[in-house]
């Protein structure tokens, strides 16, 4: 038994066909609409930590980037609620709830820088001198050099 695979379909043919794209595509540009609304409204230093995440049964749920942005924006609750309510798409509102979800940020690991010390140096170099690989040897003198450089690091 073969495995066939389905035949490629137009994503406007999908987005007709296919009643759970369709609802998810009209949620995201429901969201995307109630976004710029919000952003009209917030201050310009809090607009790219505060998003929409949902406005159900007269709530919107806001997902912020710290506790700072949640705490000033619940300072701002009353006149933000209060402007909001003039458009339609809010006219239901009348609590804001603040979810605080960091940005995923990977660190760099920290760079380590090894103390260069003359034991070292003098240790790989005696280790070269009864190294028979021509290459090997050459990559302890080479090593050696380098440790011979940093003498005032140690």
């Amino acid at each position: 038994m073969a495995f066939r695979p389905l035949d490629a379909r137009r994503p406007t043919d999908l987005l007709r066909t296919n009643s759970t794209l369709k609802a998810l595509l009209e949620k995201s540009r429901q969201i995307e609409r109630l976004q710029a609304l919000l952003e009209s409204r917030l201050e310009p230093a809090a607009r790219p930590h505060c998003h929409v995440a949902a406005l159900d049964s007269g709530t919107l749920r806001l997902v912020v980037s710290s506790s700072h942005w949640a705490t000033r924006l619940r300072y701002q609750q009353k006149r933000l609620i209060r402007q909001l309510q003039a458009f339609n798409e809010f006219a239901t509102l009348t609590k804001i709830h603040c979810k605080v979800q960091p940005p995923l940020v990977k660190k760099e690991p920290p760079v380590r820088i090894m103390p260069r010390s003359q034991v070292a140096s003098a240790s790989l170099r005696e280790t070269a001198d009864y190294v028979e690989d021509p290459g090997l040897k050459a990559a302890l003198q080479r090593l050696a050099r380098h440790h011979d450089d940093g003498q005032g690091q140690s």
